[in-house]
């Protein structure tokens, strides 16, 4: 599957024009493709391509909820003053809109979940008229889901690398369209960045084998790992909070459905992202006497953490994943 994604990649990146209007030779380091990435898993693929020869702002800090940020007047200044900015979008950034609006200036917006077989999130029906006249981030003219409330799509794209792939080509390409003088770097840089993902493709399909078929469900705090279980195998039974959002609440009959499902189905874990407030999670494992396993989920570490990248993220979870449930 991914091998047939990396052909179709460089399909795609041999087709690449030069378009006019593209940056010149840089004549100093101040005059460097000004980047901004929203989140620090956005960013950290960003920087993987862009590296030193772009500078490269990244909006959330490391350990931020991205459903819960609120922008500061550096945020601002930093989208006023870019050339292009970087969304994981499918609704992920609800920000942005109001954020756009105040920060004026001509940055090129590109949403990486355009290109992507989105996902509508099984708890879609909980949240039905939350964000009422609200639509998804990552619809354009003519996609399917045009018209579709944001928060019927799944945002959590990054959970599963052969997403991240598909950004990589859409990185790869802005980038060499607006500094054509860096286009050889950023492609060099694609292209070893895709070997990476590639294999770590391929080790989780390993591990997850490991998991006995009956034993392969996820049970989450909140609804993030739908691409993660359909490109692996996995199953999401269901999660605490029944929305793609870290702020929506449960009803007393949602958990008490929810601890009735554990039951039925021998679950042995719920899995807890690291920025989310694990009492609720807690009381469920409390009262079904299961364990308690906690994931990143929509931010990566700081560098002296166990996820300071993309890469070394996933296969923190998929570790803690294959051995909760082996």
């Amino acid at each position: 599957m991914l091998r047939e994604i990396v052909y179709s990649s460089f399909a795609l990146l041999m087709a690449l024009v030069v378009l006019p209007g593209c940056r010149g030779p840089a004549a100093a380091p101040d005059s460097r493709l000004k980047v901004v990435a929203t989140t620090t898993i956005v960013g950290d693929v960003v920087h993987q391509i862009g590296g030193e020869a772009i500078d490269l702002t990244v909006l959330l800090s490391p350990g931020s909820d991205p459903h819960s940020f609120s922008p500061a007047p550096q945020d601002v200044a930093a989208i006023s003053d870019a050339d292009v900015v970087f969304i994981n979008g499918a609704g992920l950034e609800e920000f942005l809109t109001d954020l756009l609006e105040n920060a004026g200036g001509e940055a090129e917006l590109i949403d990486l979940s355009q290109d992507l077989a989105l996902l509508k999130f099984a708890g879609a029906e909980h949240d039905e008229g939350a964000h009422e006249g609200e639509h998804d981030e990552g619809a354009h003219e003519g996609d399917e889901h045009e018209g579709e409330h944001h928060h019927e799509m799944d945002p959590h794209i990054w959970t599963s690398p052969r997403n991240v792939l598909i950004w990589t080509v859409s990185i790869e390409l802005t980038l060499s369209r607006l500094d054509a003088v860096n286009a050889k770097t950023y492609q060099t840089n694609a292209a070893a960045y895709r070997e990476e993902l590639a294999a770590l493709d391929a080790w989780i399909v390993e591990q997850i084998a490991q998991i006995p078929e009956a034993r392969r469900v996820l049970l989450t705090d909140h609804l993030a790992f739908d691409y993660l279980a359909a490109h692996y195998g996995l199953e999401q039974l269901g999660a605490v909070v029944p929305g793609y959002s870290t702020a929506a609440q449960p009803s007393a009959q949602d958990i008490a459905a929810l601890e009735d499902a554990i039951r039925a189905y021998a679950v042995p874990a719920i899995f807890v992202g690291s920025t989310v407030n694990p009492a609720l999670s807690q009381r469920v494992a409390e009262d079904t006497g299961i364990q308690l396993v906690f994931l990143y989920t929509g931010s990566l570490t700081d560098p002296d953490g166990d996820a300071p990248s993309y890469l070394a993220y996933m296969r923190c979870n998929v570790n803690a994943i294959v051995a909760a449930l082996k």
